[in-house]
């Protein structure tokens, strides 16, 4: 299963193949950012006003779904301070001392960004405090009685957190950030606006009709566009003499199972399976599971909430039924029974 979600296409998770992808495609200062133009506005004051102090920026927590640029908005921000970013992960620093080495190797305005950082475990999370808010590091030296705390003074830093599940840190750890940023989903504009500077970038020459399809089918999240701009190219310069056009975007996306809602084969599984075996719905998780022999936490963490996003399945006491929109989407008469539970 894990090899399954890696491999499908409009997973908004990063995957190896979207590093340099990433890296080659990520904007670089504000005002090359597409969308998000409130958090951009925030941004510039909030930039602005500390770098005519003289301070490095209050701490910053990011939260979103996964693939809207929240680490891109991390280096953006590095940038437009003139500093150095340093990167990890939540999972990464195991121990209280992997932290302490981290602090200990920054210079003052300098970022640590902590992606995925509401899974910190909670000892390493408690070291983290002071240094948040008074810029010390506390170290225990030695075990049992004879042990003593060691007071180490910090650079003054900021620290940039990301997390997809923002309601899984502590309210201790979410009190100490100055802000926090909800980034949201893109416009299907803004989609095409991404897609066609990421294709000016990769020397890809593209109308705005096929970067508005390939928009379309994004599911709301630049990766995703990104993604399938890539797959679009190959399809491109193997099928149709590397023209890529409305029709190349078009026969490719529906050689990927991707349909022009940018619903996939698992999603359109899951869809046909409540409205066809269980009339619509309701439908308890577990057998929705069985019966599309696919993981319950995969159906209800990486599958499910696109489909409530959009209006296909809503969530009931008795379990998940299809909406109209997905009776709809499928051509399916909805039983009127169906009609009474949204």
């Amino acid at each position: 299963m894990a090899e399954e979600k890696q491999n499908r296409i409009v997973e908004t998770s990063a995957s190896n193949d979207d590093s340099s992808l990433d890296l080659c495609l990520r904007p670089k200062v504000l005002d090359e950012y597409i969308g998000q133009t409130e958090i951009k506005q925030n941004l510039n004051i909030f930039l602005g006003a500390a770098k005519k102090r003289g301070e490095p920026i209050e701490h910053v927590l990011l939260y979103g779904p996964p693939g809207l640029g929240k680490t891109t908005l991390a280096y953006i921000i590095a940038k437009e301070m003139g500093v150095s970013i340093k990167i990890t992960t939540g999972p990464a620093i195991e121990r209280s001392g992997d932290l302490a080495a981290i602090l200990t190797n920054l210079q003052p305005g300098d970022i640590l960004f902590i992606d995925e950082i509401h899974r910190l475990n909670r000892i390493v999370e408690e070291v983290l405090y002071p240094a948040m808010e008074d810029y010390v590091l506390d170290i225990v030296i030695g075990k049992g009685p004879s042990a003593r705390t060691v007071r180490l003074n910090l650079p003054k830093f900021t620290l940039i957190g990301a997390t997809t599940k923002i309601s899984k840190l502590s309210s201790p750890l979410r009190d100490r950030f100055g802000n926090t940023i909800n980034i949201g989903f893109y416009s299907n504009d803004e989609l095409q606006q991404i897609v066609e500077r990421s294709a000016k970038i990769l020397n890809i020459a593209i109308d705005p009709q096929s970067a508005s399809e390939i928009a379309k089918r994004s599911r709301k999240t630049p990766r995703i566009a990104n993604r399938l701009l890539k797959r679009v190219r190959d399809y491109a310069e193997i099928k149709n003499n590397g023209i890529l056009n409305l029709e190349a975007v078009k026969n490719a996306l529906t050689m990927l199972s991707i349909d022009e809602l940018g619903l996939d084969s698992v999603d359109q599984k899951i869809l046909l399976a409540i409205i066809e075996k269980f009339g619509g719905g309701p439908v308890g998780l577990n057998t929705l599971a069985a019966a599309t022999a696919e993981e319950l936490e995969a159906i209800e963490d990486v599958y499910e909430p696109f489909l409530l996003q959009e209006g296909f399945i809503d969530r009931t006491n008795r379990g998940r039924i299809a909406t109209d929109r997905a009776f709809k989407h499928f051509n399916k008469p909805a039983p009127t029974q169906n009609n009474k539970l949204l």
